[in-house]
Formats: structure tokens, sequence, C-alpha cells
């Protein structure tokens, strides 16, 4: 996330970030040294007034530095003493307003939380309280992004995010669904925001996190609300639209130049490989395959394209996903993760064992927060014995194991959106044959430092006119008007238009609590049927030894389309009739195999009956991972984190041959040379990994990327070079004379060795200036960095708190759609983008055994030992253990809190 602040005036020459200071220099808040003012000495012979001045000169400046050094350790005292205001206290006792009985919070040396209480209100309660000590800035700042109101904070710098998210209306549709929750799941929100409002109560300021202050240079009146359940329910939202990576898709095919030779366009959609990537539930006679139902529409098997008027407002509405991955980070074929469950009888216990690792947007704090919750005694107040992650923000356990069952979440790829190209005129819009009225509602941004922002949000039955929010109403009159339809107002022509379950209120939240107290597979599955968005991959382990995968949410049923393109909205053909029931959506109990691998890849054949999904992501991960586990023998929570960290590169194994093949000048050979007996591993320190992937940069640009920035394609859609990529060229190496193998810039390059000959030769001199003359001593970690950054003030405040909020460059292996999926983007460098956010292995034989970790720390305060402490662990391939039962909790004690009522 980077915010757009303005705490400094734009001209402000402010250099970068001062590297961290030796371990031997002086603490923060000690005063300097006494400063010794040198003698001057003797000047130069020069004319005696001159001499004088010179000499008044230069005592004046050394006792202004002086004086300065002074007053910089004054500052430097009143920066540590803010700084230890916000570090909240953890041991002891205090009173809690709201609780109706005692709680207590247990951390360990990492300061995770185990909460334990004697009714579920106050154990929620007392989750709210610890997530506010240890993440309110976090809190505060992310309900705010789903509020369209950050400019209320940062100014207007992010006018622009507030009026997507306002046009989407995140938080209208989870101030919504709180009032479709069950009474129970409201008192819980209700508790965890009292929690949250009771550590407000007693903190503001400087008091509650060390950026409040200086965004007081920003918003001098701004001050933290009271927090509701809406905001807890509202960051499902945000989590919705990181994972759609199904509207990419259909960007990419709406914008690609409609002048491409046949077959060309073709050649970048390459279909999904089934003969070598299982599906998550393989088609199995009366066991995966509901039956058709014979009444449905069939469905088309291509979406149609739409008319070429509609490409302005196309790119209008592709403007919405630069925008937001500015604050929420980048979505792409990488955001998604790996899971899998094995069975006992593979594992040496007898008893299941369950992975977990999400990719997601690094960030510093981490987007997930560690918490145990436990009732003092398991009864009908209170059913709770649970631990694993949760969202800051969020009550109750997201992914993690109970005392009877664990079980974790993929990005499934779900065609769960579709874009509307609508014909607008005036007031209204085209539907079947009908004018219809467009629905409008007006939003006023408050903007700090500025004056408010007045938004118009248009909306068809199809859902929020997404062409319309970054421009103003003269821009989008002046845009793609309907051919043969006269303008009857300033706002006539195409616009396009978002449907996506997300925005269709429902329940979820009532899941995430069914989950959390679920005692065996069918009370899995029965809170499996209350999740609606985002849709996902849910695998499950238990005690009694049962494995399974299930997919929950809301599937659109279309009367046709394939969810690939944007369609025609006027004409209906395309409308939505509702969703799949539960009954009908992929599910596997015990399947033979002992294992279920989910890592973005298919969930079903091509010969399901039903629409589940049309953007795969490639199954180079699942493939792998289903490997490792055949090759393992008898599995241990060891043998599981070990697959967590391969690194083996199956687009390598597939394209290093081909660069082998290739004769290239003196200058690259030795570079060449480093590919040869490669086991096509990458691990920081190897240097055919920074090699071979300097060429896949440079190959993805020479070949696709400058070609289609020449046809005036929009950056979204070049290569992000992922596992899609990877396919894309491996078609491609067996038609040596495609379009795509001649580069743009220089005809003489043309045919595929000429091509992988340029990429070599230029990546090999790229390498040269970055990393030295001898391609022995490169080392992909030099590279493919990891620099974990606060997402507000950490981007975009004073150098002196980026310096605090954010953590040094740390070098990382893996990279994208390989197990260790450290992704990175060639279209902006070989730095890492998105991260195993998390990892965690569950042992349901032992749960002492199992294991976690989190990609930075517990806290959110910059000074916590806490705050990144995970980070180097992570890095490593390590993990924490993970204390679960009473006895090993209070053994890993390291801070005691008591609340009192």
């Amino acid at each position: 996330m980077t915010v757009h602040t303005d705490t400094t005036p734009p001209d402000d020459p402010r250099p970068a970030a001062e590297p961290r200071p030796a371990a031997d220099s002086a603490e923060p808040g000690t005063a300097p040294a006494a400063v010794a003012v040198a003698d001057p000495g003797p000047e130069p012979a020069l004319l005696p007034r001159r001499r004088r001045v010179l000499r008044i000169a230069r005592r004046t400046a050394a006792v202004l530095t002086a004086l300065v050094l002074v007053a910089a350790g004054s500052l430097a005292g009143y920066a540590y003493w803010t700084v230890q205001r916000s570090m909240p206290k953890l041991s002891g006792s205090t009173t809690v307003q709201g609780l109706h009985g005692e709680a207590r919070i247990v951390r360990d040396a990492s300061g995770i939380p185990q909460i334990y209480a004697d009714t579920a209100h106050d154990l929620f309660l007392a989750e709210g309280y610890a997530q506010a000590q240890d993440r309110f800035w976090q809190m505060d700042v992310q309900r705010h992004v789903t509020a369209g109101r950050l400019a209320e904070m940062f100014g207007p710098g992010e006018v622009q995010t507030d009026k997507v998210a306002r046009t989407f209306g995140w938080y209208r549709v989870a101030e919504q669904e709180v009032t479709m929750l069950s009474p129970q799941t409201q008192e819980y929100l209700r508790a965890f925001a009292d929690g949250v409002n009771a550590y407000l109560a007693k903190h503001e300021g400087a008091e509650l996190s060390v950026e409040y202050p200086v965004l007081g240079f920003v918003a001098d009146d701004y001050r933290p609300e009271q927090w509701t359940p809406a905001d807890s329910v509202s960051w499902l939202k945000t989590m919705a639209w990181n994972l759609n990576t199904g509207m990419i898709d259909q960007f990419e095919h709406a914008m690609l130049p409609a002048d491409l030779p046949e077959g060309a366009t073709d050649d970048l959609f390459p279909p999904y490989d089934y003969q070598r990537w299982t599906p998550i539930v393989p088609d199995r006679a009366g066991t995966a395959t509901p039956a058709a139902d014979p009444t449905a529409a069939p469905a088309a098997p291509t979406s149609p394209p739409v008319p070429a008027a509609a490409s302005a407002a196309l790119a209008d509405s592709a403007e919405v996903r630069t925008v937001l991955a500015a604050v929420l980070g980048p979505q792409g074929t990488g955001i998604g993760s790996n899971s899998w469950v094995v069975a006992g009888s593979r594992t040496t216990t007898g008893k299941p064992l369950l992975e977990n690792d999400p990719h997601l947007t690094p960030s510093l704090p981490g987007i997930w927060y560690q918490v145990g919750l436990h009732c003092n005694r398991i009864g009908p107040d209170c059913g709770y014995d649970v631990s694993g992650f949760t969202f800051a923000g969020m009550p109750g356990v997201v992914i993690g194991h109970n005392a009877d069952i664990a079980w974790g979440f993929t990005d499934l790829g779900a065609a769960d959106s579709d874009l509307f190209v609508e014909r607008v005129s005036g007031s209204g819009y085209e539907h079947e044959g009908q004018q219809l009225p467009l629905t409008v509602r007006q939003e006023t941004i408050k903007v700090a430092g500025g004056r408010p922002v007045d938004l118009t949000v248009r909306s068809t039955l199809h859902g929020p006119l997404i062409s319309d929010v970054l421009k103003s109403a003269d821009e989008v009159a002046d845009h793609g008007r309907v051919p043969d339809v006269p303008p009857h107002g300033e706002q006539d022509g195409y616009a396009v238009a978002m449907q996506w379950t997300a925005l269709d209120p429902a329940p979820t939240l009532d899941a995430l609590f069914a989950l959390d107290r679920a005692k065996d597979w069918n009370d899995f599955r029965a809170a499996a049927a209350a999740f609606a968005s985002p849709v996902q991959n849910m695998i499950y382990a238990d005690t009694a030894g049962n494995i399974g995968y299930q997919t929950p949410g809301r599937i659109p049923v279309r009367k046709a389309g394939d969810a690939r393109r944007p369609v025609p909205g006027w004409t209906g053909t395309y409308d939505w009739t509702g969703y799949l029931p539960f009954d009908q959506l992929p599910t596997s109990f015990n399947p033979p195999e002992g294992y279920i691998v989910t890592a973005n890849n298919a969930v079903v054949g091509p010969d399901y009956p039903h629409l589940i999904g049309s953007d795969w992501g490639t199954g180079h991960r699942s493939r792998r991972i289903a490997e490792l586990i055949e090759q393992a023998g008898k599995l241990d929570v060891a043998a599981m984190e070990r697959i967590t960290q391969d690194t083996w590169n199956g687009n390598a194994a597939t394209l290093a041959p081909a660069l082998l093949r290739v004769q290239v000048d003196a200058q690259a050979e030795p570079a060449q040379a480093l590919l040869r007996g490669w086991d096509y591993t990458q691990g920081a320190d190897s240097a055919p990994a920074a090699y071979f992937n300097a060429v896949w940069r440079e190959l993805l640009k020479e070949a696709f990327t400058d070609r289609l920035s020449r046809a005036g394609v929009k950056s979204y859609a070049y290569p992000d070079g992922g596992g899609h990529w990877f396919d894309v060229v491996r078609g491609l190496l067996d038609k040596p004379d495609s379009l795509w193998w001649t580069s743009t810039t220089d005809p003489s390059v043309h045919g595929r060795d000429a091509m992988l000959r340029r990429a070599m030769e230029q990546a090999a001199t790229d390498l040269r200036k970055r990393l030295g003359d001898d391609p022995r001593k490169w080392r992909w970690g030099a590279l493919h960095t990891l620099t974990l950054e606060s997402p507000t003030l950490g981007t975009a405040g004073p150098a002196p708190l980026q310096w605090l909020l954010n953590a040094d460059p740390i070098g990382v292996g893996g990279g994208t759609d390989t197990v260790l999926a450290n992704g990175w983007d060639p279209r902006k460098g070989f730095e890492v983008i998105w991260v195993p956010s998390m990892r965690m292995v569950v042992d349901l034989g032992d749960f002492e055994r199992s294991r976690w970790i989190n990609l930075t720390g517990a806290s959110g305060h910059a000074t916590a030992d806490t705050y990144t402490d995970q980070t180097a662990l992570w890095a490593r391939g390590d993990s924490l253990a993970w204390p679960y039962g009473a006895a090993a909790v209070d053994a890993a004690a390291h801070d005691r809190l008591r609340l009192t009522p």
C-alpha cells in the first residue's frame, strides 16, 4: 500500500532514508557528546576586512553547528519519548470497560497473544483490546481504505483511491451485511468493537501509535472514530478485490490490438493443460461431478467481442486497477497461495498433516495477526478453543485449527465477476430493448487540507459504472458515444459496469465463527455453505484422520458466456440468473491418493457441467508439490516445511535447454555456461538463477512488451512473467517463425533463435553492470530482494520516520510460480512484490508439534522487539513453535495481562 501524503512541500528535495546506524552508535534519546569547536587557525592572506568577515563566519558556523547538535539531541529525546508512549502495557492488570468477567492475555516471547475468558462475549472483547494494543494504526488505515475515506487522513493525494472505493460501495455493502448476520455473530462483532473502543478510551495520539503525531501535519484535526462491526466486515471486500484475477483476464482479452495476425492472439492464451496438471477434484464417476441440470441453458463457448467504440470506456475502467494497486498492492496470477493436506497413510504418525501459505502483497506490519482464543470451559456460553491467523481488525480466526479440525484457504480463480459494456443515454441505459433509469447516488469525499470533493456514482442492474469513476462528467461525454444514437445528454455513450459477487450482500462472517467451533466434516461443510465471497479453495483435516476439500462461495449462473471477455449489457443475453446451489459445488472427502493439493490450479476437469472458473492459475506449483509428496515417503512436520522451501523452476526446465542450443557472443558465453548442469533451483545464492531470470525478463520485454506497447496496449496487459507466460513461451518454442519472435525495435532480430540470443546477450550485459564481470559471483538474492515497508507513512512520510518504520532489504530465493512463491514482476524489476504472507503446518496427531510463522511480527509498533522478529526466520524457511494447550501456552509465556471489568 502506498499512500500519497502531503507531509512536505512538493518541491522538497528530501534525501533518501539513511541506513540504520551501527550497533555502537548512541542510543536514541541520549545527549550527544560535548562538541569541541576547533580553532579555525591561520587564514589565507586576504584583505583585513575580508579576513575578519571570514573568521566570524567560520566561528559562527561552528557555534551554530554545536547548537544544532544540542537541539538535535533534544529533538531525539522528544522523539524517543513520543515513540515509547505508543508501547502498550503487556503485563500486570488493567480495567476494561464492557467486560462481564475477567479475561487474560498471555503473550509468548514473539508477542503472540493467547486469550482466555469465561464467555464468548469476553473472549472477543479481549481480542479486540489486544488487536488495538498491537495494530490499531493498521486497523484504522484499513477501514479508511474500504470506506473510501483515505483523503480524510492523508489529503488530496488519495482522492482518486476514495473515488474508486466509493464507486464500488464496499463499506455500504459491509453495513448491509452486518444486518444480515446471525444475532450471535452480531454480538461477537459488537464485543470485539467494544474491546477496541475500550483501548481507544484510554489512549490517544502518540499513545495509540507513533504515526498519529506525524499525521497531525496533514490532518491536524484528525481523531480516530469509534470502531464498528462494519469496520471489521468491510476488510473482506478488499481481500476479495485482491483475489479477483478473472477481471484481469477480461481486460487483457478486450484490450489486445485487433490488427494482430490471425492466431497471434491465441498464442497468448494457451488452454489449460489438463493432461499435465491434475485438477484438485479429478473427475470420478459418482464422486466429483454432479449431474447437469437439464433445464439450464447451455453456456456459449465464448463471449462475443464488444464494439470497438467501447475501447475507451474499457481503458478507463482498467485504470481502476492501477489506482487500487497503489494502495492494496498488485493483482496477478501470483496472488494466490499454496495449501495441501496429506492423510495419515502418508505420515509418520498415522494422522493428517495440513499446510497453508497464502501469497499476498508484503507489508509492514504484515496482513496477518496470530492469535489463540480459548474458553476457560467449553460450554453453551463459550464454545471456542481455536488458534491461528486472522486479519487485523477482524475477530475470530480465519485460518488455523481448533481441538478437532484444521483448515486452510487458497484462491480459486472463480468466475465470480463480469464486465458489462452498457449503452448509456442521458439518465438511462438500454436493456433488452427498453430504456431503464440509471441508479444514481451522490457521495462527498472529505479531504484533509483541501476542499470536499463531490462524486456521482451511477449504476445499472449489473453494477456500478466503473468507467466513470476517474473521469469528470465532461470527460465521460467525450469518449465512446454509441454509433447511430444521437447524444441526449452530456454522458451519452458506452460505459462499463462491473457485476461481482462481493457487491451482493451476504452473511459471510457467520461462516468464520462456524469454522472456529466446527467439530467434524459436516460442521465444516455447513460453515463453508455460508461463505459467499471471496470464493476460495478450502482444505480440511480432522483428528479422526479424515481429509477433504470444498469449494465454497457464490458462483454465478449465466444465461451464456464464459467470463473471459467483457460482454454487451444491453442485450440481456449474458445476464446472471442466480448462483449455483452449494450441493453442486466441487467437493472431495478422503480421496484415494491420500492427499489434496490446491495451488490455484484448476478445481475441476473440462467435463464438469458448470462454469466454476475461467482463469485457473497454471499447475506448475500443484504438480511440483504433488511430486514432492509422492517422493517423500512418510511425512512429518519438518518434511512438510521442506516442501514449502522448494525453489525448482519448471519454466527453466523447459527453456534452459533451448537457450543452451543457441550460440551467443563471447561476452555472453560465460553467463550462458552457468546454465549447463544447473538443477533449476533458485536459492538466493544461485548464480544460474540470477542469469536465467535476467534472460527471462529480457525475453518477455523483447518478444511481447515492446510489441504490445507499440500497439497502444496499456501496461496492465504486458507480461507479468508468471506461470501463464511459462506456457505461452513453451508453446512458441515449437513455432520458430512466429510473429512474437520478431523484434519491433531491431528488424534484424527475427526468429526464435535470434530472439533467444538477443535476450541472453542483453541479460549478460545487464548483470555485468549490476553484479560485476564474473558471472560465477552473481547471486539471485542480490537482485531478488524483499523490502518490507510500512504502507502509509513508511512510503510517503518524513525520511526519519521511513527509516524507523521500514525494514532493510533482504535477498531471498524462489520466484513466481515456484513452490517458494516469492513473486516478482519483470515489468518493474526483480524485487519481490508478493510473498508467502505466512506459513503453517498443523499436525492433527499432536497440535503441539505444529509450526507457524508470520512475515513480520505480532506488533505494529516500530520500536517493539516483536515488530519484525519473525522476518529473519521466515526468510530462512524456519518457523516458530505453536503452543496450543494450556500447559504449552503457560510454559511459553513471556507477558501476562489480566483484564478486569
